[in-house]
Order: structure tokens, then sequence, then C-alpha cells
């Protein structure tokens, strides 16, 4: 079976948990990447005649074998060590060392922590060799999620090794990378990282030829990791030298190395660029016609180097740089002047995506083959679209998607994107702060003084909002009538009702979903006929394409939007979904049926886990189990609903009696019993919440004694109430027991056809239809949002403000007179 990816990151995340105390969070990837590393490839290739070699004594399984061996560490290091010699891989894998009594504790502490680090990378689900959905980055995936944790968990600047993925894709997409189909091409990153920027591109142009640059000798490692990791194992990553001052990819004469691709991102505004060379006496002549940039701030010395790199006639590239290249002047004015014609591109983002600064930076796209016919810049100010994740922002699927699209298709777009002629920058001096060209859109709210004045609410201002009355016409007359000349007034205060059910609005919310049914019948049967040959990463670039031209023509809802719904949802489900079904076959993939697990704690707080019990331990790998017990087991379903509710109003009953009845001078007194919480074991036994409930033997036995009549009711009424929760608690674990056998069955005897309607129908058309519904029902709040701000805006003219507040000083000054002031 495929390995999901929420299934890898949980262990993943689980492995990192294992390593706390002993180090910092950033530190963790050292340690688990490698063994998710040497269990990887153990898996794929221990006996196959291939590239890698397993040697004796170097797999995961001897690894295993290590578990609770008083010399783990040292053995663990010893395993790495001849992995690493077999495969060329020395300073890579066996960089850290497992025997650190530092970071991994002494003695037991060490043998304890790392039997349980290996017995978790042990576990059958990580088992990649059963993993036979080609095409699957799995691995790259998983490195990429856990750069990403620990970025955000070690509160360190991660930046001089990690690009966010988002913005890779876009420099692939922009340098047109897909262009390449031969090893014979190549790209080059000078400040590589741990490689992300190059896989991106290799994701793009999977035989293009990888080449990559990183001073620092740990990150070096990273990449060549992750190149590993990404099925890229012959890619040429070269360190432990500065780029500027050393280049590591030269000619046999001494020249720079030159390559179809180069991309980048920098340290931003290095100080110490100059460091172990004379930029005046370059051998290189990288700043010959162009000028040296200022001695403090490199980042011009690094764009010049890609420009020196990249093939002439041929070569493209983008590098990510602050904004400050744009415009600042001196010796950079200069430089940008002369290399005006190189740029094709510049892409202004949104500011705190990186994790090195929270500074706004820029794409700056170089071609060399239209430096001859130059005739302009084309700017994109993409600022404004992202989302915020945690404390940083991040480009959405949308996002992403229509900076690629407008730039590769020179699509204009006011207040977004536009092309500027070279005669129009060069009468700006040279200047290329994005604002200069593309004017941003005004949130600024325009007041109508005569509105505030004689009241009314402006004809010009309900105009703005003419993209909701082109689709719904009779709306605006619903909403608004004639006032005076100019000026309307409200005719109704129900705002969002009018709305609702205005029939034009209720028949532009058919015409999407119609769209949307059309869209998916186009794309059915390449849903349903998904087989073990094709590549779903192929299919969601045909899935996107398609939705993005059945709703080019939509109005109010946005085509990047309903493009973003298919993408988040493809990143959360579809995608583990779709690899399942490449790699077991739909009938294998729908019949599947795992049972869930949780973890809970000891009193001694070691962490076990066991089965859910219970209907709702099981679920489907493929289809939830929710699903097959709407479509074929909804009465017992319902029964089953009905008796959790019935249930849930007897313990709150019974809750409500404990609260009225459980004080000093209540019915239940004499049957009540307390207890300390033990549901957090970390707590201290006085910070524990106490627990009041009843002694069932105690009621009992009380009722049988001679009380007086009013606390007889009270125990009787409590004791019915018991008698009752158990027997509906019976009733709910007699139906849950025969809806497991049930759904068990079922999932054993479902056909084809079933399955695929299930996942095709129910579970993934019904959830995108649903999630498009809400982007409807945001457009309708927005309208409502619009409407009433327009009416509190005008709500009160300037006198009668003047007359409200003339009445309440009148009302202050009479009792100040009345309190003798």
């Amino acid at each position: 079976m495929a390995i999901k990816k929420s299934q890898l990151y949980k262990h993943l995340w689980e492995a990192c948990n294992a390593l706390r105390g002993g180090m910092d969070a950033s530190e963790y990837k050292d340690y688990i990447l490698v063994l998710l590393f040497v269990r990887y490839l153990t898996d794929k290739y221990d006996g196959k005649d291939d590239i890698v070699q397993i040697p004796q004594g170097g797999s995961f399984k001897d690894l295993i074998a290590l578990k609770g061996n008083p010399n783990i560490g040292e053995g663990i290091d010893k395993v790495l060590s001849k992995l690493a010699t077999e495969n060329a891989l020395n300073g890579v894998i066996d960089r850290v060392s497992f025997n650190d009594e530092d970071k991994l504790g002494k003695g037991k502490e060490m043998v304890d922590r790392l039997t349980k680090l290996v017995a978790i990378f042990e576990n059958p689900e990580l088992d990649f060799s059963t993993n036979n959905a080609a095409g699957d980055d799995l691995l790259g995936d998983a490195y990429e999620y856990l750069i990403g944790k620990f970025a955000v968990e070690s509160g360190k600047s991660k930046g001089s090794f990690y690009t966010p993925a988002e913005v890779s894709r876009i420099m692939a997409k922009v340098i047109g990378a897909t262009e390449s189909t031969s090893p014979q091409d190549t790209v080059y990153d000078p400040t590589c990282g741990s490689g992300s920027l190059l896989l991106k591109i290799s994701d793009e142009a999977p035989n293009i030829t990888i080449y990559g640059q990183e001073k620092d000798n740990t990150t070096k490692s990273l990449a060549i990791l992750n190149m590993w990791m990404h099925g890229r194992p012959t890619a040429d990553i070269k360190g432990g030298q500065s780029t500027l001052a050393v280049p590591l990819f030269t000619e046999q004469n001494g020249s720079l190395k030159t390559f179809d691709y180069v991309v980048a991102n920098p340290p931003f505004s290095y100080k110490t660029w100059t460091d172990g060379f004379n930029p005046s006496d370059d051998q290189y002549e990288r700043f010959d016609g162009f000028g040296i940039p200022p001695e403090k701030n490199g980042d011009y010395a690094f764009l010049l180097h890609i420009l020196k790199s990249l093939k002439p006639g041929k070569g493209r590239g983008a590098v990510i740089l602050p904004h400050g290249v744009l415009f600042r002047g001196g010796a950079e004015e200069a430089i940008r002047k002369n290399i005006i014609r190189f740029i094709k591109g510049v892409i202004g983002l949104p500011s705190n995506l990186f994790y090195g600064t929270g500074i706004p930076a820029c794409i700056i796209v170089l071609d060399k083959p239209g430096m001859e016919n130059h005739k302009g810049i084309f700017f994109i100010d993409a600022s404004k679209d992202f989302i915020k994740d945690g404390a940083k922002n991040r480009l959405r699927e949308q996002d992403i998607r229509k900076i690629t699209d407008t730039f590769l298709n020179q699509i204009e777009i006011p207040h977004y994107s536009r092309f500027v002629s070279d005669d129009e920058i060069a009468a700006n001096g040279f200047n290329l702060n994005i604002p200069r060209y593309i004017a941003k859109q005004s949130d600024e709210i325009i007041q109508n003084i005569d509105a505030h004045l004689n009241g009314g609410i402006s004809d010009a201002d309900i105009d703005e909002l003419n993209q909701y009355w082109s689709v719904c016409p009779t709306l605006k007359s619903d909403l608004f009538s004639d006032d005076r000349t100019g000026f309307s007034k409200m005719k109704t205060n129900e705002v969002a009702e009018t709305i609702a059910n205005n029939s034009e609005f209720t028949n532009f919310r058919q015409n999407i979903h119609n769209m949307f049914n059309d869209w998916i019948l186009s794309v059915e049967s390449k849903l349903k006929g998904l087989c073990t040959d094709d590549n779903p990463k192929d299919l969601i670039q045909e899935l996107g394409s398609s939705v993005l031209a059945k709703f080019d023509k939509s109005v109010l809802i946005e085509k990047y939007d309903v493009y973003g719904i298919l993408r988040n949802y493809w990143n959360e489900t579809m995608a583990d979904d779709c690899f399942l079904i490449k790699s077991d076959g739909w009938q294998d993939a729908g019949r599947l049926l795992v049972r869930l697990q949780k973890e809970t704690k000891k009193k001694d707080k070691s962490v076990v886990t066991k089965d859910v019990a219970g209907l709702y331990g099981l679920e489907g790998a493929l289809i939830p189990t929710e699903l097959v017990i709407t479509k074929y087991f909804e009465d017992d379903n319902q029964k089953l609903t009905g008796f959790k509710e019935k249930l849930s109003d007897i313990q709150s009953e019974k809750a409500l009696m404990l609260e009225e009845e459980s004080g000093d001078d209540g019915l239940l007194i004499e049957v009540i019993k307390s207890k300390k919480s033990d549901d957090d074991d970390d707590s201290s036994k006085d910070d524990k919440e106490v627990k009041i409930t009843v002694d069932t033997k105690a009621l009992k036995k009380r009722l049988k004694e001679k009380i007086d009549e009013d606390e007889k009711m009270c125990l009787t009424k409590y004791s019915n109430l018991l008698d009752q929760e158990k027997q509906i608690k019976d009733s709910i674990k007699k139906i849950e027991a025969s809806l497991e056998k049930q759904i068990m069955e079922k999932y054993v005897n479902l056909t084809v056809d079933e399955i695929k309607h299930l996942v095709v129908d129910v579970k993934w058309s019904a959830t995108l239809e649903s999630n498009l519904d809400d982007l409807i029902e945001k457009q309708k709040t927005n309208l409502t949002s619009s409407v009433q701000q327009l009416v509190d805006r005008y709500s009160e003219t300037l006198s009668e403000i003047e007359s409200k507040a003339n009445n309440l000083e009148q009302k202050v000054k009479q009792h100040l007179k009345n309190m003798g002031f």
C-alpha cells in the first residue's frame, strides 16, 4: 500500500518528540533525516543491482539489530559509516554522531532514546518497498515538511538554507524550465542552501542536470541528502567556499562554467561579499562593463555572478533580492542601467515570506535571449496576495498560478501587472521600483460631504458595487429607492435576507453550481479512469487548467479562487488518494479498511498506543466510513444518532441535578463522592480538577433507608436517570457493533463501480462543490457588509449629530446643577 503523507508526517514528528530535551529543535533534522534516508535506501535498493549499494553491516536492518544494545550509539555510527563509504556519502550521512552524550544522554538514557527512535522508523507503515506510486516525491515532500517545522519551532533564521516551496515553484515556471527535455540542459544555483530551488526546476524538467554550490558544509550535506531523497543522486553539489570568492564550477581555461538556467536566493544585502577576493581584479570578469557593487552590499554582486553564469544568447535566470536593488542610487544605479537589457521581468512578493527576514522581496527574471530585441520589462505586484500562516505569510495555490499565468502570457491587469517600455524606464532614470509603474488600488473610503450634511446615500457610492448590480440588477432596486437627485435611501433593514431571497442572486448561485457540474462531467472519465500507468501530478495539472478555462468568464467568482479550492483539496486529500489508487488499484485501495490508533498516557508518563474501540475505530484508507454509513446504512445511523441525542439529554439532566443538589444542603449530598482528575498526569495533585459524582451503591442503600419524601423523590429520579443512561448506552453499543460488522462486510464486497462512485461523486465532487458554495456565500457576506457600511456611514446627518450632542450636553449640565456645581 502507498504511504500517505499524513501518516509519514505523523511518524516523523513522533520521532522528533523522542529527541526533545537534549538538543535545539533546529538540530532534530540532522538525526531524523538520516534515519529516514537509511530506511528508504534499504527498502528500495537492498539486494538490487542499482546505482545505490547497500553493504553488509550498512543497512537499516543492522540498525534494528542494535536496539537495546548498550553500545547502540557507537553501533549506529559504524553502520552509517559503512553506507556512506560505499556510496560516496562521507560527510553527509555520517556527519552527526549518534554517540554524542551531550545531545542524546548518557548510558541507559541514550540507549532508550535511540532504541525508541529506531523503533519509530521500523514501523511497518514506513515500508517504502511497497510504495509503488512512482512519481510521488514522498521523501522530498517529507523533507520540505520537516524543514518548515524545524524553521518555525527553533525560532532561528532559516533563510540561509530554505526558500519557501511556493516561491521556488514560481521561479521554475517563469524561466520556462518546462522547455528543457535533455540531460544536456543544465541548471545551477550559486547559493543553493538545501537545494529546494534546484529541485523545483527538476520538477519542471525531470531530465535536467543539476549543479549547486553552498558555502556552509552542514547545509551542503542537507542539499545532497535532499537530492538523493528526490531521486537525483547524480546532482553535483559542491561546498565549503564562497561562490563569489571561489566559484567551484569553472571551465578548463579558468572561465566560469555557464548554464542554461540559473536560480538563486542569495543572502540579502550581504555585507562581507568581498571576503577572499578583490572585485577590482576579478579573474572571472563578472563586473566588467557593468560596474562594481558597493563594498558593504552584495546584492548586485550575486546578480552579476548569475548573469555571467548564464549561457550567452540562451541562458535564463531568476534571483530573489530585496526591493532596494530596484531603486537604490550610486553604484547600484549605474549597474542597473547597464543590465536593463537582460531583465525580462520584476515580480514583487509579499513581505514576511522568508524565514531569514521579514522584509518584502522581489524576483528579478533574467533573459539573455531577449537582450537583442529588448523592448521593456514586465512588472507584477503580487504583494497583496497571500495568507497568514502562523507567524509567516504564505503564497496560496491561486496566487502562484495567477503570477505564473500572468507573467508567461504577459497579461496586463489593472493594479496588478503591466508591461513598461524601455523608453518609460529610461525617462524614470532606470528606477525599477514597482509602485512607480503599477498604481496600488486605493483602500481609502471616500466620504460624501453632501450626504453627511443633508442625508441620503450617494449614488456614486452605490455604483462602486456595480460588479454585484451587473449580476443582480433588480437587487439594487430591492435595497435602495430614490431620495433626491444623486442620492438614494434604504428600502429595507433586512439587508442579508433581501440579498439571499433575491431571485437573480439565487440564479447566480445556481449558474456557478451548473458551471461546476459541467466541469465535473468533463473530467469524470479522467478521474474514474485513473490507473497504475497514470501520473497524478500530470492529472492535477490537467484538472487545474480545465477548471480555470471553465470559470474564465465567471462573474463575481474569481477563477483563481476556484482553482485554489481544487488545489487546496488536492494537497489535503486528493493527492494521497490518487497515489493510493495508482499504487494499489481501485479495488484494493477502496476495500482497504484499517483500525485507527490513538495515544494514551500511563501513570509513569510513558506513551503507548492502543486500538480505538468501537465503530469509530474503523476508517477506510480511501473511502471514509461515514460515507459508507450514509450511503448504505442510514437507517441504523439515524437510530444511533437518536440514541446519542437522548443520552446527551440524560447526561445534561444528571449534571444539572448534581450542580443543584450537591451542596451542603443538597438532596444528593449523602451519596456524593469526589475524586481528583487523572486526565493530566503531568499536573500536580493540587492543580487537578475535583470531579463530583454519585456513588451508585450508596444511592441504592440510601433509598432503602427511612428518608424524607423530598430526598427520596430526588434520589429516585437520579436512579431512574442512571437506569435510562445504562439502557441507552447498551442500545448504542449494540447498534455500533452491528454497524461495525456491516461496514466490514460492505468494504469487502464493494464493487469497483461502487468505489469509483463513492470516491469521485460522493467524496471528491461533493467536497469541492461544498467549498465552492462557501465562496459564493462569501460574496453574499461581502455585499451585505458593503451595503451595511454605506447605511452606517450616512445613518445620521451632521445636524442630527449636533442636535444629539446638544441634548446630551444639556443633560450633563442639568446633572451637574442638581449636584451643586
